[in-house]
């Protein structure tokens, strides 16, 4: 049997959906929801209403009573979301260190005093000649 791991910090992609539909929405219920992923996806009213509630639960979106449905609005800003992803990414894959990070985008290897180096691709060319 598995063991449940620590918990994500980042949603999982139906969550993430929902979020960007309802940052591009402002607010919105679950029809307004579920029509903006229409385009994607065909999800029934109750899953979608399921992923918003559990949004909910989590914190990343807050909900009020209008009428007889309820309008969410995210509390969880795109930047944050994008802050978590990065931190997350540094430390799983690069030993928590964001000069790494910078070294293997830029293509540069890390010298030991952490000033990059030149290009991998230009040091193979010159290496060459």
């Amino acid at each position: 049997m598995r063991r449940p791991g620590p918990a994500r910090e980042i949603p999982p992609p139906l969550e993430l959906e929902c979020l960007k539909a309802l940052w591009r929405l402002g607010e919105g219920n679950v029809s307004l929801v579920r029509q903006a992923l229409s385009a994607s996806r065909n999800l029934a009213y109750t899953t979608v209403m399921t992923v918003l509630e559990r949004l909910v639960r989590k914190g990343a979106l807050a909900r009020r009573k209008v009428g007889r449905s309820f309008v969410y609005t995210p509390l969880l800003t795109r930047e944050t979301l994008r802050r978590l992803a990065v931190k997350e990414l540094v430390d799983c894959y690069f030993s928590g260190s964001e000069a790494e990070l910078l070294a293997y985008l830029t293509l540069r290897e890390p010298q030991p005093d952490g000033a990059p180096r030149a290009p991998a691709a230009e040091a193979l060319d010159t290496a060459l000649l």
